[in-house]
């Protein structure tokens, strides 16, 4: 049986073949899923400490996406630091060692929070993570509206 479709000859011979290769593609991807049923353990799977575990594969839709959300976090972290120096002073600070103070761009959270909030709505998890890459510091664990309006937050250069 041969359909013709815009001058394309369609056999039920090719559509078994695509059909055919399709599955046992499908196969061999759900061999190495985790999460499916058709895992054998023949499959490696990474052992903590490994280089590659708890990580995407190497090519994969999840390892795109991933780089993806590191580069657009690391752009946020970039905008925090340009307001901080934007609406920051220059303020010493103390607790260097040899005794000598130095001068660091800082504000008061409740100030950047006011400015930052037309900027995005994400300033505690951008600061959090601007911190834990060492390029702000404040006092204490996490940073709440209202309570902690004035803690003051210094860019590290």
């Amino acid at each position: 049986c041969k359909d013709t479709t815009e001058g394309h000859v369609v056999s039920v011979k090719g559509l078994k073949e695509n059909w055919q290769r399709w599955s046992s593609e499908h196969q061999q991807y759900q061999k190495h899923n985790p999460f499916s049923h058709d895992t054998r353990p023949s499959v490696v799977v990474p052992q903590r400490g490994h280089d590659s575990y708890g990580r995407p594969l190497q090519g994969s839709l999840t390892e795109q996406r991933g780089k993806e959300a590191h580069t657009h976090i690391s752009e946020e972290v970039q905008k925090l630091c340009e307001a901080i120096r934007t609406i920051g002073e220059l303020r010493e600070k103390d607790g260097d060692e040899g005794g000598s103070n130095r001068k660091v761009v800082s504000v008061e959270f409740g100030k950047l929070f006011e400015h930052y909030v037309t900027i995005s709505n994400k300033l505690v998890g951008i600061l959090l993570r601007a911190r834990k890459q060492r390029l702000v510091e404040f006092e204490g664990e996490m940073l709440w509206q209202g309570k902690d309006d004035h803690v003051v937050i210094s860019l590290v250069e």
